[in-house]
C-alpha cells in the first residue's frame, strides 16, 4: 500500500518503522527536515518536508496515488484538517487520526464524509490506559489482548522459579486445567522462540503465550502463580493524560495515591477525582517521598511522567523499597527492550499499543482485529472465514487440510455470535465452518500477507 503519515514525532516514527517492515511505501511529512533525514537513513521511507495541512505538500508526498493517510501531528486540528484535505481534494481512500480530545469519537456526524472525514480515530493515551487497567485486572500478567468481543483472550506471562510453571512440560501444564479451554501458542527463550509442543519443559525466566476463554483467564493465571491476588493499593506517578485517565478509570476500584511535581496539575487533578483519591505535590523518584507514603505496601507502582529517563529512575527505586510490581511508561524503543523484564516487570511503550488498533486496518481480507507482540516483532491476528469451499481457503477444511505459512499456527477458533458463541481448542480434524473467528499466532511479520490471503474470498478458488 502506498501510506502517507503526517509526523514525525514518536507515534509516527513508530508506526513508520512497523509499516515500513511490511514492504509498503511509506511518505512521512514533518516540518523537521534533521528529523526526516535521520528517519530516512534508518528506515526505508520517504521524507517530505513541509506543513501536511497545505495541499502542495500533500500532492509532493504523492497524495493522488495514496491508498491511506495516517495523521500522527501533536495538533488534533492539524489531523482533522488534513483528513479532510485528503478525502475531499485529493479522494484518498482511507485516513485515520490521532485525536487525543475525547470530544472526537468515531463514528460521530462531525467525523463522517460530510464533516472532516476521518474513517479511523486513534488515541494513544486512551490505548496506553486500556493496557493498563487489563494488565490491574489480571495481575502477574506480562500483557493481556482480547479477541472475538472479548470472547479470547492471550495472556503473557513469564515463568517464576517456585511457580507452577517451571519444570513442567507444556502437555503437563495441560492437565492441571482440564476444564479450561486453553492452549500454549508460543514459549520464548532468552528472547528465542521456542517449539511449544506438549514434550517442551518450561524452564525460570521462559516467556510462555497462552490462548483462553476469557472466562478462564483467572483460573489459569492463578494455576501458574498459585495466587490470584487482586490489586488494591495503587501509586501513580505523573498525573499527566495518561495518569489521569487511568485514575478515573479506577475509581472505586482501588486506593489511589498519585505523585505530581506541577503544582497547578496537581490543584487540576484535585478537582476532577475524587476526595478519596490523595494528591501529593512531589517527585516520583524522591526516596524520602515514596518511604513517607509507604510504597513498600503497594500492589502496584505506575511511572507514568512524559520522561522516561524519570519513569526508570523512580520504578527502580519504588521496586527497590518495596513495591511488589512497577511498570513504566517508555517512549523510546531501545529503553524499553533493555528494560523489559528486568527490575521493572513491564515497560509500556505507548506507541506499540496503538499498533495493533492501526494494523487492523491495514489488513487484507476481512481481519476482525490484530496484536502486536513481543514489540513489534511477531502477530496475532484474528480474522472471519467468509465464503464457501469453492470460494474460500478456510470454509470447509479440516485444519491439517489448511496450509498455513511454517511457524504460524491457528490458536482458537470462536464459533457463533455474541452469548452464544462457542470457543474451541481445535485439533487437526476441526472443520472450520463459514463465519468462524480464527485466532492466528505470527511469530514472525514477514508471514503475515500469507495469512491475509487465507481470509479473502475469491469468485472460486482451486486448491
Amino acid at each position: 500500500m502506498n501510506i502517507i503519515i503526517l509526523g514525525a514525532g514518536r507515534v509516527g516514527e513508530s508506526v513508520a518503522e512497523s509499516l515500513v517492515s511490511e514492504q509498503n511505501d511509506i511518505t512521512i511529512i514533518d516540518q523537521d527536515p534533521a528529523r526526516l533525514r535521520l528517519l530516512e537513513e534508518r528506515l526505508d521511507l520517504r521524507g517530505v518536508v513541509g506543513n501536511g495541512i497545505q495541499p502542495s505538500v500533500l500532492r509532493e508526498a504523492g497524495a493522488k496515488d495514496a491508498d491511506m493517510l495516517i495523521a500522527c501531528a501533536a495538533a488534533d486540528e492539524s489531523n482533522l484538517v488534513v483528513c479532510k484535505i485528503a478525502h475531499d481534494i485529493f479522494n484518498i481512500p482511507a485516513t485515520i487520526a490521532r485525536l487525543r480530545s475525547p470530544e472526537f469519537n468515531e463514528g460521530d456526524e462531525l467525523l463522517g464524509k460530510n464533516g472532516f472525514a476521518v474513517d479511523h480515530v486513534i488515541c494513544p493515551e486512551e490505548s496506553v490506559t486500556r493496557y493498563i487497567h487489563q494488565l490491574i485486572s489480571y495481575p502477574e500478567a506480562l500483557q493481556v489482548l482480547e479477541f472475538a468481543e472479548g470472547r479470547v483472550s492471550l495472556i503473557a506471562v513469564r515463568a517464576a522459579h517456585g511457580g507452577a510453571l517451571v519444570g513442567r512440560t507444556i502437555g503437563e501444564f495441560r492437565e492441571r486445567l482440564p476444564h479450561a479451554e486453553m492452549r500454549v501458542v508460543a514459549l520464548y527463550r532468552l528472547d528465542t522462540e521456542m517449539d511449544a509442543t506438549p514434550n517442551t519443559r518450561i524452564l525460570p525466566g521462559d516467556e510462555v503465550f497462552v490462548l483462553a476463554d476469557t472466562n478462564k483467564i483467572r483460573l489459569v493465571l492463578a494455576a501458574i502463580h498459585n495466587i490470584d491476588k487482586p490489586v488494591q493499593r495503587v501509586m501513580i506517578a505523573g498525573g499527566g493524560k495518561v495518569g489521569l485517565r487511568l485514575a478515573r478509570s479506577l475509581q472505586g476500584q482501588c486506593e489511589v495515591k498519585i505523585i505530581e511535581r506541577d503544582k497547578k496539575r496537581c490543584e487540576y487533578l484535585a478537582s476532577q477525582l475524587p476526595s478519596s483519591m490523595l494528591i501529593l505535590h512531589g517527585d516520583g523518584a524522591d526516596e524520602e517521598l515514596l518511604l513517607e507514603e509507604n510504597v513498600g505496601d503497594m500492589d502496584l507502582f505506575l511511572a507514568l511522567t512524559s520522561d522516561d529517563e524519570d519513569n526508570i529512575m523512580s520504578s527502580m527505586l519504588a521496586k527497590r523499597l518495596g513495591a511488589n510490581r512497577v511498570m513504566s511508561l517508555i517512549n523510546r524503543r531501545a529503553y524499553a527492550d533493555m528494560m523489559q523484564g528486568s527490575t521493572i516487570d513491564i515497560a509500556i511503550s505507548p506507541a506499540q499499543t496503538v499498533i495493533g488498533e492501526l494494523l487492523a486496518h491495514l489488513r487484507r481480507g476481512d481481519v476482525a482485529a490484530v496484536h502486536s507482540l513481543r514489540r513489534g516483532a511477531a502477530e496475532a491476528l484474528e480474522g472471519v472465514a467468509r465464503g464457501d469451499i469453492k470460494t474460500s481457503r478456510l470454509v470447509g477444511r479440516r485444519i491439517e487440510e489448511i496450509k498455513l505459512p511454517t511457524g504460524a499456527r491457528i490458536g482458537a477458533v470462536v464459533r457463533g455470535e455474541g452469548r452464544g458463541s462457542e470457543v474451541l481448542m481445535p485439533h487437526h480434524d476441526t472443520l472450520i465452518q463459514a463465519d468462524d473467528h480464527i485466532i492466528i499466532f505470527i511469530p514472525n511479520k514477514r508471514l503475515v500477507r500469507e495469512v491475509e490471503r487465507l481470509f479473502q474470498v475469491g469468485a472460486t478458488f482451486f486448491g
